[in-house]
């Protein structure tokens, strides 16, 4: 079975001494469950695996008992550490207080049971962590599947990667289209609004934020004022209301909304974001063309592999801790501008459905950035950028 490379840097923590509890994130379908999987068999010592997934939110007190079971597992055998895992633990209401709880009772009485925790709401853990839980853990977020890892696994060449996207789940669906749609839109796009969203967080108009989610999708790597969006969202309500949809559809790994880079002024949250899908399968399965079409039709292959590229940077974004912005003044565009540490990368995606973009020169000029790239027709080919970890851009 395909290893990812997260595998060998949460075993290393497993193995040190006990000082954090282990908090693994990411979105649906990434290989959360599978990765713990693989771990549980590389370790040696014994473990208690249970999921929260059909717990009653309400149910706090499943929480002490399995970790009361873990306890009583560990004294009977006589075991010197015990692992406790605990996977979709953000269903269960006040979980990190009861965590907590726990640990520190272990921690107390000396009790060496080691703990890793999973989450597909990135929103509702980190609540959940800064509240009760500060000092006492580590996060590691888990993306979705890169190209090179998708090629690796299942062989896939780049035209695949950038249509069908890149849910591990769905690979051996790719061959009857239909039902590859079926299987995103139902298993994994119903499902994680269904369940990380609309089950844990209070939302008062669910249609609007599904039809948000669906008109964005399409939109992805396009700017659209949230004015333009209401016109074509009956009963939107406000911008605040789209603006604070959109986070909950970031947290949960599927659609991102970019803001206009601003430089050293005070950055406000921009009236016309650029929408970001986090995995180009969530584009591709609402739309109506097909993969035989789409290749042979070169301005939205061009879009294709622009939401590709954006998909690359948003998901790295989160794991490398990067920010990640556009860039527009009148006719004049920067596509990605990537900020870390104080060095600003600008990046152009040319697939030749452009002309010459005057952007990047007036760009530059006004925040003199470290690097001006081009991805596409004459610079880096897509292939070769979707291979690349965008952190490495920083160094020189």
């Amino acid at each position: 079975m395909f290893e990812r490379a997260y595998l060998d840097t949460l075993k290393e923590r497993i193995n040190e001494q006990r000082r954090f509890i282990q908090v693994v994130m990411g979105p649906r379908q990434v290989g959360k469950t599978t990765l713990i999987t693989q771990l549980l068999q590389k370790l040696s010592m014994l473990f208690v695996f249970e999921s929260a997934d059909a717990v009653s939110n309400s149910n706090t007190i499943w929480i002490q008992q399995i970790w009361e079971t873990t306890r009583i597992k560990m004294k009977t055998s006589g075991a010197t550490e015990y692992l406790l895992v605990v996977d979709e633990i953000q269903k269960v209401e006040n979980w990190s207080e009861i965590v907590k709880q726990q640990w520190d009772k272990d921690t107390r009485e000396g009790i060496n049971i080691k703990v890793v925790l999973l989450g597909s709401s990135s929103l509702l853990m980190q609540k959940g962590l800064t509240e009760s839980l500060a000092g006492r853990f580590e996060t590691y977020s888990l993306g979705h599947w890169s190209f090179t890892e998708m090629q690796n696994a299942f062989g896939w060449n780049i035209k695949q990667y950038i249509y069908f996207g890149g849910y591990p789940g769905s690979a051996s669906l790719i061959e009857d289209e239909e039902r590859w749609k079926n299987y995103i839109k139902d298993s994994l796009i119903e499902t994680s609004i269904s369940k990380d969203i609309l089950m844990l967080t209070r939302v008062d108009k669910p249609a609007l934020l599904k039809r948000l989610f669906e008109l964005g999708s399409l939109y992805s790597g396009q700017i659209l004022s949230y004015t333009k969006l209401i016109g074509e969202l009956q009963d939107a309500g406000n911008t605040t209301t789209l603006s604070h949809y959109l986070d909950l559809l970031s947290d949960c790994g599927l659609l991102g909304g970019l803001e206009k880079y601003a430089g050293n002024i005070i950055r406000k949250r921009s009236s016309s974001p650029k929408f970001q899908v986090y995995n180009n399968a969530l584009l591709t399965a609402q739309g109506d063309s097909k993969f035989s079409e789409i290749d042979v039709n070169p301005q939205e292959w061009g879009r294709l592999v622009e939401s590709s590229i954006g998909a690359h940077l948003i998901n790295h974004s989160v794991l490398e801790r990067y920010h990640l912005y556009y860039w527009r003044e009148v006719n004049k565009e920067v596509d990605f501008v990537l900020e870390k540490n104080g060095k600003i990368i600008a990046l152009e995606v040319k697939s030749g459905k452009r002309g010459e973009n005057t952007g990047m020169s007036a760009f530059a000029e006004k925040f003199h950035p470290e690097k001006l790239l081009l991805v596409g027709t004459g610079g880096i080919h897509y292939e070769e950028f979707l291979k690349i970890n965008p952190k490495e851009l920083f160094n020189n």
